[in-house]
């Protein structure tokens, strides 16, 4: 069972897989079950979203055992985490745990 964080520009935290798209997300969580699901919001300008992907997995009742919204909106947080929690099963964990971006200047 592996570990999917979906982000566009932070780096992927050891023992999971890196999904920079939601189209790649997808693939991933097709492929075989998800242990641990960290989910950001903003995936680029005109690209679809982690909320996008959330609708996705609500539609398909796709889940990982445990889901973790990373995402630094605030706005993106509150939706996809109000999806998720009015349709999650009951044994899927749901956290979130925003993480600010960091850029070198």
């Amino acid at each position: 069972m592996r570990n999917v964080y979906l982000d566009d520009l932070r780096p992927c935290p050891k023992g999971f897989t890196l999904a920079r798209s939601v189209e790649q997300c997808i693939d991933l969580m097709t492929a075989g079950p998800v242990n641990i699901l960290s989910l950001d919001h903003d995936l680029g300008l005109g690209k679809a979203s982690g909320y996008d992907l959330v609708k996705y997995m609500v539609e398909k009742g796709l889940y990982a055992k445990e889901i973790i919204i990373h995402s630094a909106n605030p706005i993106g947080r509150h939706l996809m985490w109000t999806l998720l929690h009015k349709h999650k099963p009951g044994d899927v964990k749901l956290s979130v745990r925003p993480q600010p971006l960091a850029f070198k200047i």
